[in-house]
């Protein structure tokens, strides 16, 4: 099967989704990103750049952090260029799993969390971007004098989303016992 025959079934599965198909996951997603951006205004307006706050001493701060970069502050220094870049791949990866979201079943679970999951952290992200032109960032967890690069509620989702979907790619779904 060429490209242009996988392109024309998956438009031909598009125009006819699965009923009831997964979109209703998308609630989940709207309540991660509510959570990803509440969390940040509250880092935002109680929170001084850069200055740590204890919450468990030797493992948790809370620090407020601009991220310019993608995941780990990737191509932080790039110059600017990466925040339409980042911007735009957030845009495709979203409507894409979106799209997903259509095609799959809605009791299909192991693909649906993961997907929703990844379009929240997504989505929570690219509204950071395009609002201040960087993700804020305020999760800092370390040991020692070793920190992890700090995170928020948008990078947890889409770890965890990434995560399940590898894990459940290693073991199928067992099929629901027949009725009878």
């Amino acid at each position: 099967m060429g490209l242009r025959d996988s392109m024309a079934a998956v438009l031909r599965d598009l125009r006819s989704p699965p009923r009831p198909n997964a979109t209703t996951w998308l609630w989940l997603s709207l309540v991660l990103v509510v959570a990803d951006q509440a969390t940040k205004w509250l880092a935002v307006t109680h929170l001084e750049y850069l200055r740590p706050v204890p919450v468990i001493e030797g493992f948790w701060n809370w620090t407020l952090v601009h991220n310019y970069g993608a995941a780990f502050s990737f191509l932080s220094d790039a110059g600017g260029w990466q925040k339409w870049f980042f911007a735009g791949l957030a845009t495709l990866v979203s409507v894409v799993m979106a799209l997903w979201l259509r095609l799959t079943p809605r009791a299909d679970w192991r693909n649906a969390l993961p997907l929703a999951l990844v379009i929240a952290g997504a989505i929570g992200n690219l509204i950071d971007r395009v609002r201040y032109g960087y993700v804020v960032d305020f999760i800092d967890w370390y040991v020692g004098k070793h920190h992890w690069p700090a995170f928020n509620v948008a990078d947890s989702a889409i770890v965890a989303g990434a995560v399940l979907l590898v894990l459940f790619s290693f073991k199928p779904a067992t099929p629901a016992p027949k009725a009878g």
